[in-house]
């Protein structure tokens, strides 16, 4: 499996790619993260990648790994990351 690239990485990917300074290239990138941080509340949308939004979790019962007792575990709200039909066929080609 590939190692996941840095954020300098990701950084200079994203300059070379708009023929933009680094800087610049690094600040879109805190704007981007700063505006998902902002928006997940109440849904943010990559366009071509993927959204963000919140997930309900039912309360259920699961097992102490160390004693295997029984444990209750309360319902709460998770953050996921719904990856978009392009990016997810772009990694997983369709079966067809």
């Amino acid at each position: 499996m590939a190692k996941a690239k840095t954020k300098t990485e990701v950084i200079a990917g994203i300059a070379e790619a708009a023929g933009i300074a680094k800087k610049q290239a690094a600040a879109a990138l805190e704007a981007l993260v700063a505006m998902a941080c902002k928006g997940a509340k109440d849904g943010f949308t990559v366009p071509g990648l993927g959204k963000l939004v919140v997930v309900s979790r039912k309360a259920r019962m699961g097992r102490n790994p160390a004693t295997g007792a029984a444990i209750k575990i309360p319902a709460k709200k998770v953050l996921k990351f719904r990856i978009d039909k392009a990016a997810k066929d772009a990694v997983l080609p369709s079966k067809k």
